[in-house]
């Protein structure tokens, strides 16, 4: 007998016993929780998977085809520079600025292609945690020393925590890079080429993402008034780096052009529409393109096809256990979440961190929900562990961290964030 497999079945029967033995079906709690996880769902579908996920893919697709193997390892591999390799890990959300469920891919992309577990994963948190909108958002909404803290702690979080995976890991990670070996090969094309091709589809994905301020002043408010003019630029800058990067077929991408252009014109307060379009344009640009494009097409869809159903069931769950930004409620209580992170206890900010890992944080949101905490009796210490464990992580995200690097390594990374956010939540508290 199995005994391994058989406790695991027997864990499965008597969760979900308990889970039904309890469950609130008497009152309206479930019915609402249900409403909020398809109300969580319904929002992140419009929120983030076209404008967010689907550029996020393509970015994916371009590292994964056009950026050789040979590149990752020499800068994120077991024997790259660690200085170099944490560096420029360390700080890639405050260009990114994505959030935990648009990182994936990227960091799919790079640990496929032969990253160490150490940059990967240094990456992976600084994608949506060094976010510098989000630190700006928090010293002037929540305190300029919570911004400070917030900067510091993240950009040390992701090294740490980086370092930590290594080592433990520092067997697999040799043996790892005994076999990645990868002899150098002549470049189809000028570096410079493909980093201009990635940036412009970051840029796409910033400005298309670029979220609306809360006061129509100030730089955030001009840039975000004109965010679709902005777009539009990235895109002909697109389309030129199709023709001559890719190799695309010029008037068949002149074409394209056009036809966004008209239905532009034709939905002038509508930009979601040409977005859309262009997306399919390309889409079938690349289709029908033999090589490399379809290539790229390939590798966009299967990040899709993996990320995907994942994000889906984990976002329904974090809606139907926490509620959804909508004011839906949850099946926890938001009373019985504000009442356990006052004051800065181990206990306030143990809990403070742990549900800021199993939650779902957009970019910047965290900020107005902390808001509202700190406002309903939420401590420092407790804020700021929330702020380094919560849009670095969340059930949705874990569940597709798991599918890339196994159950241990997603355990081992999320328990370091949790721990390392409770005591620099509580040394913050101490401080202040």
């Amino acid at each position: 007998m199995n005994w391994r497999a058989e406790i695991k079945y027997l864990i499965w029967i008597v969760g979900g016993f308990i889970i039904f033995y309890f469950l609130p079906v008497e009152g309206d709690l479930l019915a609402e929780a249900v409403t909020a996880a398809l109300s969580l769902a319904k929002w992140y579908a419009r929120e983030h998977v076209l404008l967010c996920l689907i550029p996020a893919f393509f970015i994916a697709g371009v590292i994964a085809v056009f950026v050789s193997q040979g590149a990752v390892i020499k800068y994120f591999g077991a024997a790259a520079k660690k200085w170099l390799a944490y560096l420029i890990a360390s700080v890639s959300g405050s260009v990114l600025a994505v959030c935990s469920c648009t990182i994936l891919p990227l960091f799919s992309s790079i640990y496929k292609r032969g990253a160490g577990i150490g940059p990967a994963v240094a990456f992976l948190y600084s994608g949506p945690a060094v976010n510098i909108l989000a630190m700006i958002l928090t010293a002037r909404i929540l305190g300029f020393k919570l911004g400070v803290a917030r900067i510091i702690g993240a950009v040390l979080f992701s090294i740490v925590i980086g370092l930590i995976m290594q080592f433990i890991y520092r067997r697999e990670e040799t043996e790892k890079a005994a076999g990645l070996q990868v002899p150098e090969m002549a470049a189809t094309r000028p570096l410079w080429h493909t980093a201009a091709h990635f940036f412009i589809l970051v840029i796409i994905l910033v400005f298309a993402t670029w979220a609306p301020p809360e006061k129509m002043l100030g730089v955030w408010a001009s840039i975000w008034a004109i965010k679709w003019k902005l777009v539009s630029l990235a895109g002909l800058a697109l389309s030129l780096s199709l023709v001559y990067v890719i190799g695309l077929n010029r008037y068949r991408v002149m074409a394209g052009i056009i036809v966004v252009a008209i239905v532009g014109w034709l939905f002038p307060l509508q930009p979601l529409v040409p977005f859309l379009i262009g997306i399919v344009l390309l889409v079938l640009l690349l289709l029908t393109t033999p090589g490399e494009s379809q290539e790229w097409l390939n590798s966009t869809w299967g990040f899709a096809k993996q990320i995907l159903p994942l994000l889906v069931a984990g976002v329904l769950v974090a809606g139907f256990l926490l509620g959804s930004p909508a004011g839906g409620r949850g099946l926890i209580p938001e009373n019985w979440v504000a009442g356990l992170v006052g004051g800065n206890s181990l206990a306030a900010n143990f809990f403070a961190a742990i549900v800021g890992a199993f939650m779902y944080f957009a970019t910047l949101t965290e900020v107005p929900i902390l808001q509202g905490l700190i406002n309903s009796g939420m401590g420092q210490g407790p804020a700021l562990a929330l702020l380094l464990a919560g849009p670095a992580l969340s059930l949705p995200n874990m569940l597709v961290i798991r599918s890339v690097m196994g159950t241990e390594k997603t355990i081992v990374f999320v328990s370091l964030v949790v721990v390392m956010a409770t005591i620099t939540g509580m040394i913050f508290g101490l401080l202040i």
